[in-house]
């Protein structure tokens, strides 16, 4: 007997465990499927969330009213801000997690979660059936729903390698999906094939600490989820190492037996996380290369060499990691192995995220060609929302490169495609400023609220954030009357000291000077918590360049607001270029702004475009 659901979820990991909350907390009866319910929101790689770019990925998920940074608060062991000095563009929150924990507070929270139905199954068929999508899975059973969201990660005929040994099978031992490439093929998507790695784990106790040095976490910094108010928990410690001639000079003699090298491996992998037999041999001028060892939960002895993923054969892998200082003696305990998988090309996405092929078809996360649990997250609250939307006749949530990273990350595989594991990076957004850790919620929570995921107890919190921060701005106009209070504080600090009284403003804007000195010396803002503070420091010291930003962002809005119609027939116009045509035609961008970013679409092919499709509008509104 078939059974009957508004929604279904193929795959538990991080993108199908936001999608499938998304959807259930929306009010709509959701099936989340995973091969193994020990895989749920496992995290198959290294034990930690966040980093350079992914941080700012958590909290804007967490904005919009999704898991992960929540759980990550949970289960943190160690927390560090990357980049603290350089400016507050770049500046990340990356933890160490409990994976252990990690898996076990998720799985609670799914097996918790109203509307949402948790079941161990692998879907093997799927079939369209007008607006009724019906999953078959590997014993036989059937499940119905008008929306899916495809959320295997690499599983999709995926094969581990290590050294001459492959095996068909998912990370970490778990079972493959071996069927469903197939039924998408049938389906008529297009599917790339990439790989990915994982490092050796060690054993602690083999492991000589104190040739190692050592990295703590930070106490009195934020933290991913603006629902947290716990400090974070530093409990763990992370060491330092790095690689050698020696360790060089045995991965060199037997690069003939490294898969990555050979050709045995037939997948593309990420080109920033490579293995440590291509970064030596890519980088062949370096004579070291920076590792971390990193705790993977409190329950067991297993450490992750950051740094180090490699799939040479395993007596090779133990040579090269005793080659390494203060791992002379280590014990392996897991093998590390490279993953070939299959996944979609994301060309064939609409920026919902939503097929351009079947409608009702969502796909997120690692089958759309990307890396990380950030990036799958992030997807994955975006196809839930919009799965969602799509039972409810709503508009979808589109998030622009303006308004996030998660614009930024889906804009990108959507409209240019990616050739490689796509990995989020600041450099890749180009409002980065305005987009910072910080502020996700100032930017997303709204948008949440509007779509129905952002609850009201997340909602009071956010409004009384915003009306702090609308009470500390005010502050700023306040003047600080010329007298020798103020020589002495600005003479202490190295500044000139002013003629006249000066505002807060204009003495947060002194390069020696800040609002939390202004602070302490006047206790203006007394009351606030470091956080609005912190807040208006960024806001009066970067003023210029967010000005410029917002200007620059006007201008893209201006573009995007320029709607391509989707039956314009690109083919049958005059004065674009052919390989335009073509890539037009194949990508059907929604407006001006995604076409701009298109590969090999130039500003002039952009300001013809635009006076054709004026002139297409027009005749059509005549013919009406």
């Amino acid at each position: 007997m078939r059974e009957v659901y508004e929604a279904i979820v193929i795959g538990a990991g991080h993108a199908g465990c936001e999608a499938a909350l998304a959807l259930a907390r929306k009010g709509h009866k959701t099936l989340l499927t995973t091969i193994s319910l020990d895989a749920v929101a496992f995290l198959a790689c290294n034990p930690s969330i966040g980093g350079t770019a992914k941080g700012q990925l958590v909290s804007e998920v967490d904005a919009l009213g999704g898991e992960m940074g929540i759980i990550a608060d949970k289960t943190t062991i160690q927390l560090r801000l990357l980049n603290r000095g350089r400016g507050p563009a770049v500046q990340s929150l990356r933890a160490q997690t409990d994976k252990v924990m990690y898996h076990t507070e998720m799985k609670k929270v799914i097996e918790s979660t109203p509307n949402l139905f948790l079941k161990q199954a692998e879907a093997v068929k799927i079939e369209i059936d007008g607006d009724k999508k019906i999953v078959t899975t590997a014993v036989g059973d059937e499940f119905e729903a008008k929306v899916i969201v495809f959320a295997t990660g690499v599983y999709l005929d995926s094969r581990i390698i290590i050294g001459s040994f492959t095996e068909n099978t998912g990370p970490n031992g778990f079972k493959n999906a071996k069927m469903l490439s197939k039924s998408l093929k049938s389906l008529g998507y297009k599917l790339l094939r990439f790989k990915t790695g994982t490092p050796a784990r060690v054993n602690r106790r083999s492991i000589d600490f104190s040739e190692l040095e050592v990295q703590k976490g930070e106490d009195d910094i934020q933290t991913f989820s603006f629902m947290t108010t716990h400090k974070p928990n530093n409990i763990a410690a992370c060491y330092l190492t790095y690689t050698n001639p020696k360790t060089h000079e045995i991965i060199l003699n037997n690069l003939d037996k490294a898969p990555a090298i050979s050709g045995e491996i037939v997948g593309i992998g990420p080109r920033y996380c490579p293995s440590i037999e291509t970064k030596i041999v890519r980088f062949a001028d370096k004579d070291r290369h920076q590792l971390f060892l990193e705790p993977e939960a409190l329950s067991t002895s297993e450490v992750y060499i950051q740094g180090f993923s490699t799939s040479m054969p395993s007596d090779i892998q133990k040579e090269m990691v005793r080659s390494i200082k203060g791992l002379e003696n280590a014990e392996i305990m897991r093998d590390a192995y490279a993953i070939e998988y299959d996944c979609l090309d994301p060309l064939q996405l609409k920026a919902s995220l939503e097929s351009k092929l079947h409608e009702g078809l969502f796909f997120a996360g690692q089958i759309n060609g990307t890396s990380g649990y950030e990036e799958a997250a992030a997807q994955g609250i975006v196809a839930g929302i919009n799965a969602a939307l799509k039972l409810e006749n709503r508009e979808p949530m589109i998030i622009s490169r303006s308004e996030a990273y998660i614009g930024v990350l889906i804009d990108d595989i959507v409209t240019k495609g990616t050739n490689e594991p796509y990995r989020m990076m600041t450099s890749r957004a180009e409002y980065r400023l305005s987009l910072r850790q910080d502020n996700a919620d100032l930017r997303l929570t709204e948008i949440g609220r509007k779509v129905g995921l952002v609850d009201d107890r997340r909602w009071k919190k956010f409004l009384a954030k915003k009306k702090k921060l609308e009470k500390a701005e005010k502050i700023l106009s306040q003047k600080l009357k010329i007298d020798e209070k103020l020589k002495n504080f600005f003479e202490k600090n190295g500044e000139n000291v002013p003629k006249n009284s000066v505002s807060v403003k204009e003495a947060i804007k002194r390069s020696n000077i800040d609002a939390f000195k202004v602070d302490e010396e006047y206790g203006v803002f007394s009351g606030f918590s470091k956080a609005i503070i912190s807040e208006i420091n960024l806001i009066v010291k970067y003023e210029g360049y967010l000005q410029q930003q917002e200007e620059d962002i006007n201008k893209m809005k201006k573009m995007e607001c320029q709607k391509i119609p989707s039956d314009f027939p690109y083919k049958k116009q005059k004065g674009l270029k052919i390989e335009t045509i073509q890539k037009l035609s194949e990508i059907k961008p929604e407006n001006l702004g995604q076409a701009s970013r298109i590969s090999g679409v130039s500003p002039a092919d952009i300001a013809v475009l635009s006076v054709l499709i004026k002139k297409y509008k027009e005749k059509n509104i005549g013919k009406e």
